[in-house]
């Protein structure tokens, strides 16, 4: 490849860079040439700078640095030459921006440059300001775009109002100055100049109320001119595929939707306008199809007639049957958006929008299987979940999860009966399992259990897909619950909902062993199964003996829990065989209001009548808590309650320490060692504030709980408060707490003693209600403690 000279042409230039074999080999040439511009550039050659600033522009597109061009393009601006201030504020758009301080030398440039006799002149002057101009040249040179928006020509007017937009954007106080002018703008013919003056008010209206409300009176000319481009002739100047200025007519929709929205006066003024552009608006085209949705989303937004609303969706459902995946993607978005207010209109389209979801593209099938869950409703539940549970079976792998909760939600809510809703869910369940969510196995159980004249009907069922396939781990999960239940039921064999099969109690325990046996279960499908092993030893005769020999296998089983289990119920064979009936009966109706199944509920577990309300109280002054009896600081229904931070269950921690156990004398008898500390554990972490709970001892009824709380954030918590609840049975006095401002970065500590007496060694439950201000907002939770650690029990 030749070396190029330093006088070379621009296109000499590119052709000699795009001939490189290699990125080295452009490199090497575009750092040669680079030098040599360099040098013209020190030499000050007039002659070449524009051609030499063309070339190092060109560099610049190719993403090597070219800053050493800055201060030419400052000089080239400066030039009287047209041809050299061309190339300079091209250079000035690529080069600088408005965080470098070279931009400020061409601001006296630009001002003269705006009052050039040269329409093209000023023309640049408008364009590299509109590009790059910061807020101090936008605040210099406001004044003389404001004069330009009022010029004769109307390419300067067009420029000027584009690079008000900048400026409006740059420094909106500035926005009064070009209200005036941006109104007049708006009796212009030209095309160019309407489409640059709605865009200007459209930005004015958005970042002003008061100038919102100017602007409101310009509704009606507005409409005129939108009726023109709508009913206007064919144009060659101005016509997209047989539609008028689409662009105009967009904008000028856009900024309609804007002066209309919660307004009576603006909105009845425009009603007529949209249901022409509505029903006059050719969609085949892309561009009839963009002015169409841009209707529509006015009259969504304004406070429009029921009927132009139905009109909308009646468009938006057309959009459905288009061809072009984006226009449907769109369509299905507007519908997702209008679905809860106008239910019935979309209802219209179900048909339609089902058949997307046998679309190929992921994204269409997503929207509308996310529209389709949201026009399920008690009329068309069946017909609807029929078509759900088809797109369920050969669904993409990531929206099987999502349809498997949308499929849940709405049977739970609308389902026509509880044998629908069972079927429904063990068809979800065989379908696609091992994409539910944890909480389904708990919630079709506790389904199950109030279904009591199904419970023949579905073990029979369970049992059968048990036996068909164990990789499901929910569905086997919830068969081998049901079938630990009821399985009497199962081994009569006398349901009348299904045909009569036969099962024999040695069916039911192979069916078990091979889910305990099988290397897909998990270990909390083992439990499961083992459990319900445990369970038929009560509701079988002749096979307890095996029973036994499969519980007694998993004493020794590695996993932790399968082995607890496991000699759980070997004692309850040999040491507690007379309370095995009681322990292993049938399940009562499991109410999802009752303790324990609060769902996450914070108002769930202590009942209303069982809560006391105490205060806060001097350490010297103890107050009996038996005259507090009521509700705990109104926490129960509370509807403004916050959300329940992450805790960690003092249940999780040791269920004994040495001084609990039966060597606790030894410390007595050692005398000089200090007892063993009592344990704690962390009960609330939130925004860098930890509460933890340690428990001491005192006699078999008294019990001293000690809060103490920690503050790892870098900004001081003030305002701390704990408010605590017990059951009525227990006697509950607060200490006064060690202060009420925890510092930051752990550099001190708040403690709160309680003192509890429980004569009736009830299980200690606790409600309390942590309060605290940070940064000036106040933040309260609410933490429900159902266990206390070992001390507590002692």
């Amino acid at each position: 490849m030749a070396d190029m000279s330093p006088s070379v042409r621009l296109q000499e230039m590119i052709r000699v860079i795009r001939s490189a074999r290699t990125q080295g080999e452009e490199r090497g040439v575009i750092q040669r040439e680079c030098a040599a511009i360099r040098a013209q550039f020190r030499q000050g050659d007039n002659g070449a700078r524009s051609h030499n600033l063309a070339k190092l522009l060109y560099v610049h597109m190719l993403g090597y640095p070219a800053h050493f061009g800055q201060m030419e393009c400052v000089r080239l601006i400066a030039s009287p030459r047209y041809n050299e201030k061309r190339i300079g504020y091209l250079g000035a758009m690529m080069l600088l921006d408005e965080k470098q301080d070279a931009s400020l030398l061409i601001t006296n440039s630009i001002k003269n440059d705006l009052s050039h006799s040269s329409q093209y002149v000023q023309s640049l002057a408008l364009c590299t300001l509109a590009c790059m101009g910061s807020a101090e040249m936008c605040r210099d040179l406001a004044p003389e775009i404001e004069r330009l928006l009022r010029a004769s020509n109307s390419y300067i007017k067009k420029k000027a109002a584009l690079c008000a937009v900048h400026i409006v954007r740059k420094v909106p106080e500035l926005g009064e100055l070009f209200t005036p002018s941006a109104r007049s703008l708006l009796s212009e013919k030209n095309h160019g100049v309407l489409h640059g003056a709605v865009v200007l008010i459209t930005e004015l209206c958005e970042r002003n109320p008061d100038t919102l409300d100017q602007c409101r009176k310009a509704v009606p000319e507005l409409v005129q001119i939108m009726k023109g481009l709508v009913m206007s002739g064919y144009s060659p100047e101005h016509n997209v595929a047989g539609i008028s200025d689409p662009f105009l007519q967009v904008r000028i929709l856009r900024l309609l939707r804007i002066l209309g929205r919660n307004n009576d006066s603006a909105s009845d003024a425009m009603n007529d306008l949209l249901a022409q552009v509505a029903t006059n608006t050719d969609s085949s085209k892309t561009a009839g199809s963009a002015v169409l949705y841009e209707t529509v989303l006015t009259i969504m937004d304004i406070k429009s007639e029921s009927g132009l609303r139905v009109l909308a969706v009646n468009i938006l459902g057309r959009f459905l049957l288009n061809n072009d995946r984006n226009i449907r993607y769109v369509s299905m978005t507007s519908l997702q958006k209008i679905v809860q207010t106008d239910h019935n209109a979309v209802q219209r389209h179900r048909g339609t929008i089902v058949d997307c979801l046998k679309d190929q593209d992921a994204s269409v099938q997503r929207r509308a299987l996310e529209l389709s869950l949201a026009l399920v409703s008690a009329v068309n539940i069946r017909s609807l979940m029929k078509e759900l549970l088809l797109f369920l079976s050969s669904c993409p792998v990531d929206l099987r999860s999502h349809t498997t909760s949308g499929i849940f939600l709405a049977a739970d809510r609308y389902a026509p009966s509880l044998r629908w809703h069972i079927d429904t869910i063990l068809h979800v369940l065989t379908t696609a399992g091992g994409d539910v969510r944890d909480e389904t196995v708990p919630n079709l159980i506790q389904l199950i259990t109030t279904a009591s004249e199904l419970h023949c009907y579905t073990v029979h069922k369970l049992y059968r897909a048990l036996v068909a396939d164990i990789q499901q781990q929910s569905l086997v999960q919830v068969a081998c619950w049901c079938i630990g239940e009821y399985g009497d039921l199962l081994l009569k064999g006398e349901c009348e909902e299904t045909e009569p099969v036969q099962v024999t109690e040695d069916n039911v325990l192979d069916a078990l062993e091979t889910v305990l046996q099988s290397h897909m279960s998990s270990p909390a499908t083992r439990a499961f199964a083992l459990t319900a092993t445990m369970k038929l030893s009560t509701r079988i005769t002749n096979n307890v003996d095996r029973i036994r020999s499969i519980v007694s296998i998993y004493g020794s089983c590695i996993d932790v829990e399968l082995q607890q289990r496991a000699v759980e119920y070997n004692a309850l064979f040999k040491k507690y065989d007379h309370m095995r009936a009681a322990v292993l009966e049938r399940m009562p109706v499991i109410d999802r209001n009752s303790p324990g199944h609060s769902n996450g509920d914070i108002s769930a577990g202590v009942k209303d009548s069982e809560l006391v309300q105490v205060k806060q109280t001097p350490a010297d002054r103890p107050q009996d808590t038996a005259s507090q009896a009521c509700d705990l600081l109104g926490l129960l229904g509370d509807a403004d309650q916050p959300s329940q931070p992450s805790l960690v269950q003092p249940s999780t921690m040791p269920s004994s320490t040495p001084a609990s156990m039966g060597g606790g004398d030894l410390l007595d008898l050692l005398g000089g060692m200090d007892p063993v500390p009592a344990p704690t554990a962390p009960v609330y972490e939130k925004n860098g504030l930890t509460l933890t709970l340690r428990c001491d001892s005192k006699t078999d009824t008294a019990v001293t709980v000690t809060f103490t709380a920690s503050n790892s954030s870098s900004s001081d918590i003030s305002s701390f408060t704990l408010q605590v609840a017990v059951p009525k049975s227990v006697q509950l006095q607060m200490k006064a707490p060690s202060g009420n401002a925890v510092p930051a970065l752990g550099a001190g500590q708040v403690t709160q003693t309680v003192l509890l007496n429980n004569p009736n060694k009830v299980n200690l439950k606790m409600r309390v209600r942590v309060q605290y201000s940070r940064e000036g907002s106040t933040c309260q939770d609410v933490l429900q403690i159902d266990s206390l650690p070992a001390p507590a029990w002692h």
